[in-house]
C-alpha cells in the first residue's frame, strides 16, 4: 500500500515553517471558542455546570492534541513540478497524492487572508474542469506562491496550446 503514495524521485518543495505557528494559533483559537459557546449556555441556562466543565475539557483535549499533531501534518505536505504535471501530497491519517496535468488547468488562484497576511503566508489553488480535481498547497511563501502562479500558467498555457 505504501507504494501507491510513494513519491516520485523528485526533490519534494515543503510548506513554510511559518504554516506550523500559524496552526497552531489557529487551534488555539477555534477549539475552545468553538466549545465554549455550548459550554456557557448549558452551564448558565440549564445550571449544568459539569457538562460545561466536560465540554471546556474536551476543547482543552483537542486543543493539546492538535498542537502536536500540526508538526507531522506539515511534514507530510509537499509538492513537486514535474514535466507534465504538478504532484501534490498531504495527509497523515488519510493521505493523498495528487497529479494534476498542466493542460487540464484552467485557473491558478493565490488567496490570503488576514492570519496568513500576518504570518506571510498564501494559498495556491488549481482548478480544473472536474470539481473532484481541485488541488490546493498551503503555507507558501507569497514570493514562492507568485512564482508557483507564474510558472504553472505558463505551464498550463503551453501544454494547453498543444491539443
Amino acid at each position: 500500500m505504501d507504494d501507491l503514495f510513494a513519491p516520485p524521485t523528485y526533490a519534494w518543495q515543503r510548506l513554510s515553517p511559518r504554516w506550523v505557528s500559524l496552526r497552531r494559533l489557529t487551534t488555539l483559537l477555534v477549539a475552545p471558542l468553538v466549545l465554549s459557546v455550548p459550554a456557557l449556555v448549558v452551564g448558565l441556562a440549564f445550571d449544568l455546570w459539569w457538562l460545561a466543565g466536560i465540554l471546556w475539557g474536551l476543547a482543552a483535549v483537542i486543543v493539546v492534541v492538535r498542537w502536536f499533531l500540526v508538526r507531522r501534518t506539515y511534514r507530510s505536505w509537499g509538492y513537486v513540478e514535474r514535466e507534465d504535471d504538478l504532484y501534490i501530497t498531504s495527509g497523515v491519517l488519510f493521505r493523498s497524492l495528487i497529479a494534476v496535468p498542466y493542460g487540464r488547468m484552467q485557473l491558478v488562484e493565490v488567496a490570503s487572508g488576514p492570519l496568513e497576511r500576518a504570518f506571510g503566508l498564501a494559498t495556491v489553488t488549481l482548478k480544473t474542469a472536474s470539481a473532484e480535481t481541485d488541488a490546493s498547497i498551503p503555507g507558501l511563501d507569497p514570493a514562492e506562491a507568485a512564482r508557483l502562479r507564474d510558472r504553472l500558467t505558463e505551464l498550463g498555457e503551453a501544454q494547453a496550446s498543444g491539443l
